[in-house]
């Protein structure tokens, strides 16, 4: 009886094997998918931020490649918000000095009619 329990004990363990070498298998089948498919968005983003710099070498890119390039274009974003700021104050800006100017006007014509 205990060697009956024994060959069941071994069977179960070599049957839990089994399952652990399968799940392993598994595992590393889909470690290899998200690898690929790191580099292929890699790749599609260097694409996207710099097309000259992507696929063209033959060259793996780096993710600090990737991290510099999106950081760059980040930066610039960043800069072309500021730029764009400015660009709306300067217009409100003229924008008054014009009404002031057009109001101006219209007192010097009003008073330029009541002189003549």
């Amino acid at each position: 009886q205990v060697e009956e329990e024994l060959k069941a004990a071994c069977a179960r363990q070599a049957g839990q094997l089994r399952e652990m070498g399968r799940r392993e298998r598994l595992l590393r089948a889909e470690l290899r998918r998200a690898g690929e498919q790191l580099e292929s968005f890699k790749t599609q983003v260097m694409q996207v931020c710099s097309p000259s710099a992507a696929g063209s070498t033959g060259k793996s890119i780096t993710e600090q490649q990737v991290i510099e390039k999106v950081r760059q274009i980040c930066d610039e974003s960043q800069q072309s918000h500021e730029r764009e700021k400015c660009l709306q104050e300067e217009l409100s800006s003229r924008l008054t000095k014009e009404k002031e100017v057009s109001a101006d006007t219209e007192v010097l014509k009003n008073s330029l009619q009541e002189l003549q």
